[in-house]
């Protein structure tokens, strides 16, 4: 199921001349773990789409049409203080400027930790939310499916007293689980702080050393558990005197002692961080039942698989059992309301598809066909199903648009009839009148087909979904269903102190790549070059671990070197994390190696789309075409071509391909009527009418051509090259 999917999306901007259409009725899918590239010139409409995602769009833009659907939300319909919970926390943007995003008075460490901070309060309320609900539906479809195989009121006594008991002991494990953590977060401070330490040594800077003691003083305060240390440790308590004495009096000359104290503490807390974690989901139901035990008599390995087996035989394996009967009867449930939907959304269809629409008979059509849609949803299903959630508002948008197109369109025409006389009056007599705002129409059969198109899709889906039952594994579910309980539990259960914050941000800046982290936690962003800004601003972006990551252009202010250190973290990061991520860019060449899937956008609207392999090996579009051949090559010293004339006036778009200017394999029917998107093949479209059957034969320019053999051979011996590498290390490790 794709994590975010737009459709049919149309945005103008009011200006005094008319409204500019930015992007016109583009569609795009961006599925988990990818990257979508987004290519175009400026002006194409690229950052404009990007800006409407993050609901950042200027204060003069009308979103005209179209959805972006996002966990089972539009996001272009719910309100300010709803997206300010999924902005930066869900989805986070690299901007083109790192200055622009960043606080030139604020140090570089407070912009990270203050976002992780914000970040954590929207975390925690939104996992309470999320496992709370989750829990509550399950013991409600447990019922029902015990009532629905004959047990009474005993069964859904049983089911509410095992619902509470996982409740209970999964809240007991995760606040064993958080205090754990804050001993170990001050554990790594204390380990951060020798690193310092050493630094400082080696740099004879005494006063910061005395500082730095001070404040492992202040963490070791704070490394006590049950699971860690005891807070009678004689050695622990030497550590604090010795510190004490280095705060008050360190020289160099004592730089023997510190570096014995440091090895010593470095053993013991490094051997504890290195150590097997407990498993507090199965240590917390040991000790809600009154069996807490005692690390100190066994070691954690043994604790754990004692605590897994006590809970599996006295708890989980039939709680598991339960759960799986209730994603079954769900599942049969859903699948049995999805067939009646079918039936109600073909009829719907046949309504939608009348020429002219009757307002009435598709309102009520709608008001059957969503309750149908509405009832056949899932409600054990981890992944929202993003079309039947916005199938209601989403219908209503399209029809409430094509009824308005009956009452504004002539009122437009009236307008600017009006208008036009006064400026042919004007003209009459001599003068230079501004010129008239042009016709501002409302397309009605866009919004019909748009209708028909989202009903038929979502018909499409319902019938995979129905064939998709019968293959479902319930018992594997029913795990993922308990793992994801317990990650939204402990989504509420974590609370970030400022401490841990400044820890995470000092990884991150190590993961981001920026050297010597703990010193540069303290500087300001005038401090850093230009190609650590931008890692900064990834690190700030990737702080929340959003879902998805869109990059606006981030490497167009580097140069060469650091463009590609740039393009390469990103992309590590992306394999990491699992991140969604979308990639703006006007050069090609920047996403060859990088990107999943390839838009080709040219005034507003996607002109070829497909696999990136699709793209560069077989482009079909002279657009396309155009921008490989102005693609910067260093292998070769052939001339680039530029593209000739410029984008068009986007307040009066042309009447046919919008590229047909500056095409000159353009043919007549290009200039009067827009081309639809022809399939290529199943993942590989473009929007041409020389791929019409009729069509005369057209071939690439000869440099397109020469550099996809070009391309095709340096990937061959990239694979090559990759395979004889993998073939060695296979038999080294043999």
């Amino acid at each position: 199921m794709a994590k975010l999917e737009v459709r049919n999306l149309t945005i103008s901007f009011r200006t005094n001349n008319g409204a500019v259409r930015a992007v016109r009725d583009i569609s795009f899918n961006l599925e988990e773990g990818e990257t979508l590239a987004i290519a175009g010139e400026s002006g194409s409409g690229k950052s404009v789409t990007t800006r409407a995602i993050m609901g950042i769009l200027a204060g003069n833009a009308m979103v005209d049409a179209g959805e972006i659907i996002y966990d089972g939300k539009d996001l272009l319909k719910i309100p300010e203080e709803e997206f300010h919970t999924l902005r930066g926390h869900k989805l986070a943007m690299v901007f083109q400027d790192p200055l622009s995003a960043l606080n030139p008075i604020m140090r570089i460490g407070k912009q990270l930790t203050e976002a992780m901070l914000l970040n954590n309060k929207e975390r925690r309320r939104d996992g309470k939310e999320r496992f709370n609900s989750l829990l509550a539906q399950l013991e409600k479809t447990m019922v029902a499916d015990a009532e629905a195989r004959g047990q009474g009121a005993q069964a859904r006594e049983a089911i509410h007293a095992k619902t509470k008991q996982f409740d209970h002991f999964a809240s007991v494990g995760l606040k064993m689980e958080y205090t754990y953590k804050e001993a170990m977060e001050s554990i790594v401070e204390c380990m951060d702080g020798m690193d310092e330490i050493d630094n400082a040594i080696l740099t004879s800077k005494d006063k910061e050393v005395r500082e730095i003691c001070g404040r492992i003083r202040k963490s070791l305060k704070h490394i006590f558990d049950p699971y860690t240390f005891d807070e009678n440790d004689p050695e622990i308590a030497k550590w604090h005197t010795a510190l004490e004495g280095f705060q008050k009096n360190y020289t160099r000359r004592r730089e023997s002692e510190m570096r014995a104290l440091m090895a010593d503490m470095t053993a013991k807390l490094g051997a504890m961080v290195n150590a097997q974690e407990p498993n507090f989901f199965c240590i917390g139901y040991l000790a809600a039942s009154g069996k807490t035990p005692d690390p100190k008599k066994q070691s954690i390995t043994e604790l754990n698989q004692m605590a897994r087996e006590t809970l599996d035989r006295e708890f989980m394996i039939d709680f598991l059992q339960d759960i799986a009967h209730a994603l079954q009867y769900s599942s049969q449930q859903a699948a049995k309301s999805q067939q009646a939907a079918v039936d109600t959304l073909r009829s719907a269809l046949k309504v939608y598809q009348q020429k002219p629409l009757n307002e009435g008979e598709c309102k009520e059509a709608l008001h059957k066909s969503a309750a149908a849609v509405e009832a056949a949803i899932d409600k054990l299903q981890l992944d929202k199903d993003n079309q039947a959630y916005v199938y209601r508002s989403g219908a209503q948008s399209y029809i409430d648009r094509y009824a308005r197109s009956k009452t504004h369109n002539p009122k437009e025409e009236k307008r600017y009839a009006r208008e036009q006389k006064k400026f042919e009056a004007q003209k009459a007599k001599g003068k230079n009148p501004p010129s008239v705002i042009p016709k501002n129409l409302i397309d009605a059969d866009m919004a019909q087909h748009n209708l028909c198109e989202m009903t038929q899709s979502l018909l499409k889906h319902f019938e995979e979904l129905i064939a998709a039952s019968e293959t479902k594994d319930f018992d594997v579910l029913a795990v993922e269903m308990v793992d994801y309980m317990k990650a939204r539990a402990q989504d509420y259960a974590f609370k970030l102190t400022k401490g841990m914050a400044r820890h995470r941000a000092i990884e991150l800046m190590k993961e981001v790549g920026i050297p010597e982290p703990h010193k540069r936690f303290y500087q300001y962003p005038f401090e850093f070059s230009g190609g650590m800004r931008q890692r900064i601003v990834i690190a700030i972006a990737l702080s929340a671990n959003p879902d998805i990551l869109i990059c606006d252009e981030p490497t167009t202010a580097l140069d060469v070197t650091i463009q590609a250190q740039i393009l390469e973290l990103i992309n590590r990061l992306k394999k990491e994390r699992r991140l969604s991520v979308i990639f703006i860019t006007h050069d090609l060449g920047v996403v060859a190696n990088m990107a999943d899937r390839i838009a080709i956008m040219y005034a507003g609207k996607i002109v070829e789309y497909g696999t990136a392999d699709d793209v560069f090996y077989d482009p079909r579009h002279p657009y396309t075409w155009a921008l490989l051949s102005s693609m910067p090559d260093l292998e070769t010293r052939e001339k680039l071509e530029a593209i000739p004339g410029t984008p068009p006036d986007m307040i009066l778009p042309p009447k046919g391909d919008a590229f047909a200017a500056r095409n000159k394999y353009a043919m007549e029917i290009d200039f009067e009527e827009q081309p639809p998107m022809f399939h290529v093949s199943e993942t590989h479209m473009a929007a041409t009418w020389l791929l019409h059957p009729n069509a005369p034969k057209v071939n690439p320019p000869a440099i397109v051509v020469e550099r996809i053999e070009r391309m095709k051979k340096e990937q061959a011996e990239r694979e090559a090259a990759e395979a004889l590498q993998n073939a060695k290390k296979g038999a080294a490790e043999a």
